[in-house]
């Protein structure tokens, strides 16, 4: 299995950049706001936390390509690093410290390209997990200072949490009806909302989250995170991998019942 340690490393450097970036205009009164055609916010800190990384990434490797949410793809080569500069945008504009910076590094693999790396790094909490293929799933202040992440081992949904980002979308997908029963029937539901419930899934914490509508660099990082700490991470139809436009995330030993759930019709 190739190692993947330097390009870890880089990607934490990546994301000490990045934290200085979004944290230095957190909560700043002038704050400049902009709103997208999909009518999503962005802030000057999202473009200029994306533009480090890019810059760095245009340095330490150059022959890769980079694809993010705010600036689109740069270059071809096999090799794809993916980047949310901020997920959780809406929560940084109104002071809520549940955000963080996505990195990932894909591969190409026997089903398409394959996150291999990641880091999650979410400055205002004081929090950072991340893994490599092959290599475990960790959190803590440093690679030398890190705890190792385990999914949890609940295996009923009547003893299981689930988290959500928030209601919109299932209905439009005809999946309110699944996801409403899933609410009921299992122990506990809180609606965290992005990165947070995958990385609590892996940690253990949450047994179950899914989301109706995503792109590529909300998924990336936090499904290699998943996946190492023991998890299983795919698309609500049940593909694994980052490809299907939403994600259903668990331990593992309530996957196939999430899903069934999502699925209901």
């Amino acid at each position: 299995m190739p190692d993947y340690h330097d390009d870890l490393r880089l990607a934490h450097v990546l994301a000490d950049a990045a934290d200085a970036q979004t944290m230095d205009r957190f909560k700043a009164l002038d704050l400049k706001v902009d709103t997208k055609p999909d009518m999503t916010p962005v802030t000057e800190a999202d473009k200029s936390a994306e533009d480090v990384i890019r810059t760095s990434l245009r340095r330490a490797r150059p022959r890769d390509a980079v694809i993010g949410e705010e600036f689109g793809s740069e270059g071809s080569g096999p090799r794809r690093w993916i980047i949310d500069p901020i997920d959780g945008t809406k929560n940084y504009v109104r002071g809520v410290p549940v955000w963080a910076t996505l990195i990932s590094l894909m591969v190409p693999g026997e089903h398409g390209f394959q996150p291999v790396v990641g880091v999650v790094s979410a400055p205002a909490l004081g929090r950072r997990w991340w893994a490599a293929k092959g290599g475990g799933a960790y959190t803590g202040r440093s690679l030398s200072k890190a705890t190792r992440l385990h999914v949890s081992r609940v295996g009923k949904v009547s003893d299981a949490s689930f988290a959500y980002s928030s209601l919109g979308g299932w209905e439009e997908q005809g999946r309110l009806n699944g996801f409403l029963d899933l609410t009921r029937d299992c122990w506990r539901t809180r609606g965290y909302g992005d990165f947070w419930p995958y990385m609590m899934v892996a940690e253990g914490s949450v047994d179950m989250c899914a989301e109706p509508e995503l792109s590529l660099w909300d998924m990336a990082a936090n499904a290699i995170i998943v996946q190492e700490a023991g998890g299983e991470f795919t698309s609500l139809d049940g593909v694994r991998g980052v490809d299907g436009g939403n994600a259903a995330a668990s331990n593992g030993l309530l996957h196939s019942e999430l899903l069934s759930y999502l699925n209901q019709r």
